[in-house]
Order: structure tokens, then C-alpha cells, then sequence
């Protein structure tokens, strides 16, 4: 992963409203910290691997934009969520967004045993991403946040502005269509 920030975005030099500098981390701070975890979390909420350095810059101009007005009220990590789930959802519904999924050139004849697991487990993420985009935007959040962030559920339910039940309702849902979705993507698979 390669992103790069330009220095004069990196750091901060408002003032509050007293006069005394703002006591925010800087964009680079921001980034060094958070950059990992926004990437996967682009990833994981449908950004193709071409699009998601470009996406995450943009979800990082929208944070230095945004930084002054960030009020607390929740983590710092889950108000980024937020933007990232704003942004990656404007980009999957941009009319240029490629639909196609590309693959990587077949391995070689010679097979190295931790090739066979790297492809294994490359195809696995794939069967992942492809059973996550049949999920529909609610349920693939709540369910992302779930089962690969590791959120509590209250937090989720905060985050995305729902009531607990409705988020315990849409990760059950979730869960059940991931499963069913795993189950006929592998078998397609298996296919081959």
C-alpha cells in the first residue's frame, strides 16, 4: 500500500475559537494511525483493489476537512468508519466504477507449497468480497463491523443510527445470506 499525503496537509494549524491553537492530532498522525484500518475497511465495504488507494486519500481529505468539527462523541476510529461508509458507498454508485472483477494471471506450472496457500487464500478473500456484495448496504455494514472489525454491538448501532434489535435483526440476516452465499460460491469453485 502505497498513498502519499502532501506535507502541507499534514498539520494543523487552526485555532479554537479562544484564540488558542487546537489541540487536534495532525493529518499525518491521523494517517500513520489509521491508514491500515481504513484501507481494509474500503476493501471490505466493496472499493475494487484498483480504486482503494485513490479512496482512501479521498476519505482522508474528507477527515482533514472535516477534523475541526469532530465533536467526540464517539471514537475517533469510528467516526472515520462513518466517512469511509459514506465514501465508499458515493463511489460504488458513480456511473465510471469498473464492474468487472480482475483477476490475477495463473500461477505457474511449479508450485511452491506456500504459493498453493497464498492462492488459497487469495481466492478465499475473493469467495468474501463476491458473498459481501450480494449483501445489501445495511447488513454489510453491520455485518463487517461485526465479524471483521470486531465492533460491539451497541457501538455499530450508534454508528449507523439504528436500534440495537435492528442491528442484532440485520447481522442474523446477514449472517444467513453470507452463509448461504459461501456455500454456492465455493461450490462454483469446486467447479471449475
Amino acid at each position: 500500500m502505497t498513498l502519499t499525503i502532501s506535507s502541507h496537509l499534514s498539520s494543523s494549524d487552526e485555532e479554537s475559537p479562544d484564540g488558542a491553537p487546537a489541540a487536534q492530532p495532525s493529518l499525518r498522525a491521523l494517517f500513520d494511525v489509521h491508514a491500515p484500518f481504513v484501507w481494509r475497511t474500503l476493501r471490505y465495504l466493496g472499493v475494487g483493489e484498483a480504486d482503494l488507494a485513490d479512496v482512501c486519500q479521498e476519505v482522508f481529505l474528507v477527515v482533514h476537512q472535516k477534523l475541526a468539527t469532530f465533536e467526540g462523541r464517539s471514537s475517533l476510529e469510528t467516526w472515520i468508519y462513518g466517512i469511509c461508509i459514506r465514501i465508499s458507498s458515493a463511489h460504488r454508485k458513480r456511473a465510471y466504477v469498473r464492474r468487472e472483477i480482475p483477476v490475477a494471471d495463473p500461477p505457474d506450472a511449479s508450485v511452491e507449497p506456500r504459493q498453493a496457500i497464498d492462492l488459497e487464500e487469495q481466492r478465499a478473500r475473493e469467495l468474501l468480497q463476491r458473498a459481501l456484495d450480494g449483501l445489501d448496504e445495511e447488513k454489510r455494514q453491520v455485518f463487517v463491523l461485526f465479524e471483521i472489525e470486531e465492533r460491539p454491538m451497541q457501538e455499530i448501532a450508534a454508528l449507523i443510527g439504528a436500534p440495537l434489535r435492528t442491528t442484532y435483526t440485520r447481522l442474523h440476516e446477514a449472517r444467513a445470506e453470507m452463509a448461504k452465499a459461501w456455500e454456492r460460491l465455493s461450490g462454483e469453485g469446486r467447479r471449475r
